[in-house]
């Protein structure tokens, strides 16, 4: 997950960052409307409406016109009512005001992080060497062995899948499975365990110490 934090105050900007990295998110921060439209792309915007050289509801409408599926908070200090209705018309998926949590923030991102899961059509099989991983039917053959799997234990698959052998961070795994990162570690590992075994096949989900887990390639 991509996030790109649109916020020129720099105090908030250092918080903002610091809570999002350390759940496993790819954080790029713009401090200008200029900048938040010429950056990279990105699977959501955490865009403050006031910024020095613009309008955030003008940047807001021009990234809506640029991508109907991407992911916009407003995050601003205007609290009014026509303020919000505005930000929401011009296209933010969702709208929170300051001061506020990062608790609240994190919960609004995921919200959103599972809508747009559900629209997201299944992706076609995948095949990783002798592992065969059909989305579509959520079903996962090793060597032509069908592998019974539970859904936490088939979402942990596919999530290593995305990106065989690389390493994956649990807060990744967390995200994809679970759609949030406060699930505890002892709950991936446990997972985790089960999904080796019903694999049955030695170091095909390696840990990666101090980080997490990845699916080996050969």
């Amino acid at each position: 997950m991509r996030i790109l934090l649109v916020e020129d105050d720099r105090r908030v900007t250092a918080v903002m960052m610091s809570m999002l990295q350390r759940r496993g998110y790819e954080v790029e921060h713009a401090a200008t409307a200029t900048a938040a439209l010429a950056a990279a792309p990105c699977d959501l915007v955490l865009l403050d409406l006031n910024l020095p050289d613009g309008d955030g509801v003008d940047v807001c409408r021009t990234l809506r016109a640029r991508s109907e599926h991407l992911g916009i908070i407003a995050v601003t200090a205007r609290a009014e009512e026509r303020d919000r209705v505005t930000g929401l018309r011009m296209g933010a998926d969702d709208y929170v005001v300051k001061p506020f949590s990062m608790a609240e923030l994190q919960a609004r991102i995921e919200a959103l992080l599972r809508r747009a899961a559900r629209s997201v059509p299944p992706r076609e099989a995948v095949e990783i060497g002798e592992l065969r991983i059909d989305h579509a039917a959520r079903t996962v053959q090793l060597r032509g062995r069908a592998v019974a799997l539970t859904r936490k234990e088939f979402d942990i698959l596919a999530s290593l899948a995305r990106q065989p052998g690389v390493a994956v961070t649990r807060e990744r795994i967390l995200l994809d499975v679970w759609q949030t990162t406060w699930s505890g570690r002892h709950t991936l590992e446990v997972h985790v365990a089960s999904l080796r075994a019903k694999l049955d096949e030695p170091n095909l989900v390696q840990t990666v110490r101090g980080v997490g887990y990845r699916l080996r390639t050969d």
